[in-house]
């Protein structure tokens, strides 16, 4: 729980255990200071009663809300178990096109992008929109890496292995100019994706 969280919790306590304080008491020791002073009417102590009660019951739902909204940007240990589990199936058996020329220096980059944005879209309506991060084990070749899956939040980490395979039946040619044979095709690759618990 949040320390800010605490510290209203307490107040609005303080405030209620003063609402709860009988009137006669006030009164004694009101008179023990200050023995002159005029009588303290009934009505006093319940407007004093609604107003202390009314800032406490103010103060616990404000920090209810504020509790509710970190929750919302934070993600559990079972939000993105779940997410990455149906990330990885829905990635698993898809085809991508690849660079034209066949330069996969960017591969990395794009695998991660790739999972981080499809385990945040399998998130949930409670989980965060952002938060998660793939990062790569260094070692990755773009026909076979590992990233390990971790969010904002939570302790949890998953480990995602994908392996790249050229399909050339879903190579793409785009057509000539003037009618001529095209002499570029842009490469597929189909995609196995599995994933399980701990870091990679």
């Amino acid at each position: 729980m949040n320390t800010l969280n605490v510290v209203v919790f307490l107040l609005a306590a303080g405030l209620i255990a003063m609402g709860y304080v009988k009137a006669d008491r006030v009164r004694r020791w009101r008179g023990s200071f200050n023995p002159s002073a005029p009588e303290i009417p009934d009505s006093a102590f319940v407007a004093a009663r609604v107003v202390l009660f009314g800032m406490a019951g103010l103060g616990i739902y404000s920090a209810l809300q504020f509790m509710a909204v970190v929750a919302n940007g934070e993600w559990s240990d079972d939000e993105l178990g779940s997410a990455v589990s149906q990330a990885s199936a829905e990635l698993d058996g898809t085809s991508r096109l690849g660079e034209i020329f066949g330069d996969d220096s960017g591969f990395d980059e794009e695998f991660a992008t790739m999972i981080e944005e499809e385990v945040v879209e399998n998130g949930g309506g409670g989980a965060p929109q952002s938060g998660v991060d793939a990062g790569s084990t260094g070692s990755n070749k773009p026909s076979d890496a590992d990233y390990t899956v971790t969010a904002s939040g939570a302790d949890a980490a998953f480990c995602v292995h994908v392996v790249r395979t050229r399909s050339k039946n879903g190579d793409y040619e785009p057509p000539g100019i003037a009618g001529n044979p095209s002499t570029v095709t842009v490469p597929n690759y189909d995609f196995a994706v599995t994933s399980r618990q701990g870091a990679c």
